[in-house]
């Protein structure tokens, strides 16, 4: 609406309550779908009054309808029903209220819910929720765990119990909600989150006790089961009995089949654990004293051997051989000595005998000239040059007479 309004020139609040109106009689009729949460049948009257409520959102209105309308299926209609209503919006300006006028009420049916359940299942599965890939392990021995369950319920009985049975030291942190009705999906998406934001909370147990499909229709909400999948902390799912499935049980890292089932599979039995314990230390045992023996005999086979009875007898060995060796070493560099020793006087003998000093000794004189060159021959010596004759025992001089 297209208002030319100011703080000088407002409209009444009448005159906004009627163009409200006169904008919602425009709309056509709906198809609406929602939990009925408050009925009214007040005897005599010719109108009936209820609250519709989306199961999913904290979001409701008020739908009115004439007797006839609701008598049609008063029988299977009643406070919890999830049904389908065609209704006009209407505006009720004396007191500004938005309500629906309804035309036609129809249950919702089983195979109904049902068929829409799986056709979300298969929704979710291929954004891969379900998929086994994305499930956390739980922890061995979880130190504090969230548990989300109705108020005194057996379920929240069933769980305390049997996990302190099991571990007594184990502590809970619990958070009641409705696990039913038209509150249970804000109630438990909202207890989930918050266990999932302590730090010290290590597995959360969704837990609730059987009952009809309608009345486990939270437990398969699309808002929960995102809620579920984003948490950081392990997420078991206890949810009714064997029989029952919501879509919970998919998307949780674990399924119990009974809150009872989930204390046992969340929490380790004190007595089992002692005598695993026990066990395991047993044959711990058993494999050390294995291992020892074992090592003794291998440790008494090597001493009996020879060289660990008598550990000199290798050395004794060897310097038998050493000194064989060191002899052996010795003769061969006395051959060698000796052979050298014999070639090098023979040697000597050669060159003693070959010297000049041994010619002049048989009585031969070397003639020098006065520069000391040897003289050859006749031809290099002229007639009265004086030269230098050395014999065996000295040197004298000599004249040439041609």
């Amino acid at each position: 609406m297209g208002l030319n309004t100011s703080a000088d020139t407002p409209l009444p609040v009448g005159e906004v309550s009627r163009l409200i109106g006169s904008w919602i009689d425009r709309l056509g009729a709906v198809w609406v779908e929602g939990q009925i949460t408050q009925l009214s049948r007040r005897p005599g009257a010719g109108v009936v009054f209820m609250t519709l409520r989306d199961p999913s959102h904290d979001i409701s209105v008020s739908v009115t309808c004439y007797r006839q309308v609701f008598d049609a299926v008063a029988d299977v209609v009643s406070e919890g029903a999830r049904v389908v209503v065609h209704a006009k919006p209407e505006w009720y300006a004396p007191r500004g209220q938005l309500s629906l006028r309804a035309a036609e009420i129809r249950p919702v049916g089983v195979g109904e819910l049902l068929a829409r359940l799986e056709q979300l299942k298969k929704a979710l599965a291929a954004e891969g929720l379900f998929a086994p890939g994305r499930k956390k392990p739980l922890p061995f021995l979880p130190q504090l765990i969230g548990l989300v369950c109705g108020r005194a319920s057996a379920a929240e009985r069933d769980v305390l119990e049997n996990a302190r049975h099991r571990w007594p030291a184990v502590r809970f942190e619990v958070r009641n909600v409705a696990v039913q009705g038209v509150h249970a999906v804000p109630q438990v998406v909202q207890a989930v989150k918050e266990l999932d934001g302590l730090d010290d909370v290590d597995v959360i147990i969704v837990a609730r006790g059987g009952g009809s499909v309608e009345d486990l229709l939270p437990f398969s909400d699309e808002q929960l089961v995102r809620a579920v999948a984003a948490c950081r902390t392990p997420v078991v799912s206890a949810i009714g009995h064997e029989p029952d499935n919501p879509l919970l049980d998919h998307v949780a890292d674990l399924r119990a089949s009974t809150p009872t089932d989930a204390a046992k599979k969340v929490v380790p039995d004190v007595g089992e654990e002692l005598e695993r314990v026990a066990h395991l230390g047993e044959r711990a045992r058993r494999c050390v004293e294995a291992f020892l023996e074992r090592e003794e005999r291998g440790l008494a086979h090597a001493l009996a051997r020879p060289c660990m009875e008598r550990p000199h007898r290798m050395v004794e060995e060897r310097e038998e051989q050493v000194t064989a060796y060191v002899d052996r070493a010795r003769r061969t560099l006395g051959h060698l000595l000796d052979r050298a020793e014999s070639e090098l006087t023979h040697t000597h003998a050669r060159v003693v005998a070959l010297s000049p000093a041994a010619t002049l000794q048989r009585g031969y004189a070397v003639l020098q000239k006065q520069g000391g060159s040897v003289v050859r021959g006749a031809d290099e010596v002229a007639d009265g040059e004086a030269l230098r004759a050395r014999v065996a025992e000295g040197e004298f001089s000599v004249r040439v007479d041609l």
